[in-house]
């Protein structure tokens, strides 16, 4: 079978552009009424074409989301276990040239993060490094996991690519999920941004996703950074990637964020900016696309643009959040990835949830399920 990689590797990236730029009102009326959007639909769905169609575009996605999983939110915590990194991405804070204090959690330190976490009523936890194999490997993420086991229904990762073999290992050890964020899907450019490291190798970070399919995971997040290059096209090759593999790969869940660029150490500006308007598009036209897949919005947006989304398509958000590692139990913000926009707590996340008439689920999934 051809990998998601082979299907790509000569679309030219321009080409895909104009083709989203040109679409008409009439191809966007098409794909609003598409029972099973295709590609050139979704296109569509994220041209400047569709921005007199936000209004049905959110009634759609409103509909379809409480229709799948009902006026629920589910909250979910990121544990930073190290800062520590070997590439050399020029927009991240953890960048390896980067003049920050490194640090990865001891043991001890990880139960500490562990109990403050669970004070906080938390069962859904996001693992989270550098990419430091060397200092930060998979023999120390699995020994995370295992101490984490006790104590969290859910435990996700968002680490280094690995070989499919590692994440049979760590699915074994209690991982539920796996998010990998290509950064940016525009072959050219990819070097550009990820110049040294294990990351700079472009095909085995796209291809990540498959070796963990066939690994048997619960469930695989995608994302594309949103700043580096043009959104819409990003977002198109992101979609195909997600067609590809629940296609493929129909046993695995799938999930999907749009992280937008935060102020961050090195002082990265970025290349393209999406609107909050255009970030509702996106979100609208994704639930259009895939009823059944994730959505989720980090504290990288703001209290107000997060507060109004809860019931336009998002099924899950991250409350009380920490960048740093050791964050919870010793705060430093001398250690963090990028600066969060919104500053609530976990209590006052819930009480915003509840005001609009949804519920909060901490928990939606265990090791007996499977």
């Amino acid at each position: 079978m051809e990998s998601f990689y082979d299907t790509i590797k000569d679309l030219d990236w321009e080409e895909i552009r104009d083709s989203i730029y040109s679409k008409t009102k009439l191809d966007v009326e098409k794909a609003l009424n598409a029972k099973n959007p295709s590609i050139e639909d979704f296109k569509a769905l994220v041209s400047p074409a569709a921005k007199d169609y936000l209004e049905p575009m959110a009634r759609m996605s409103r509909d379809i989301t409480q229709r799948r999983f009902g006026k629920t939110i589910q909250f979910y915590v990121p544990l930073y276990l190290s800062n520590e990194c070997s590439n050399h991405c020029i927009y991240c804070g953890f960048n390896h040239n980067n003049p920050i204090e490194r640090k990865t959690l001891t043991d001890d330190e990880l139960i500490e993060e562990i109990k403050a976490i669970k004070a906080m009523n938390m069962d859904n936890v996001l693992l989270l490094t550098g990419e430091h194999p060397s200092n930060v490997g998979v023999d120390y993420i699995e020994n995370a996991v295992k101490l984490c086991r006790p104590y969290f229904s859910t435990i996700n990762l968002e680490v280094f690519p690995m070989k499919e073999d590692e994440y049979a290992r760590l699915i074994q050890a209690g991982i539920n999920s796996v998010y990998v964020y290509q950064e940016t899907y525009h072959k050219k450019m990819y070097k550009h941004y990820h110049p040294k490291g294990m990351k700079s190798n472009y095909q085995y970070r796209l291809e990540t996703p498959e070796r963990l399919a066939r690994a048997g995971i619960h469930r695989v997040g995608f994302g594309a950074l949103i700043g580096l290059e043009d959104w819409r096209v990003e977002m198109v090759f992101m979609a195909m990637h997600l067609r590809y593999m629940t296609k493929n790969y129909w046993r695995t869940k799938y999930a999907v964020a749009f992280p937008r660029i935060r102020p961050a150490e090195g002082g990265f500006e970025p290349n393209f900016i999406m609107s909050d308007k255009e970030y509702a598009q996106t979100i609208w036209a994704y639930r259009l696309f895939d009823n059944d897949i994730d959505i989720s919005m980090t504290t990288r947006e703001s209290k107000e643009f997060r507060s109004n989304f809860v019931s336009l398509g998002i099924t899950s958000m991250s409350a009380g959040s920490k960048t740093e590692p050791g964050g919870y139990s010793k705060p430093n913000n001398e250690l963090e990835q990028f600066h969060i926009n919104d500053n609530r707590s976990e209590k006052e996340m819930e009480e915003m949830v509840k005001q609009q008439g949804y519920e909060v689920i901490y928990k939606d999934w265990d090791r007996i399920l499977n």
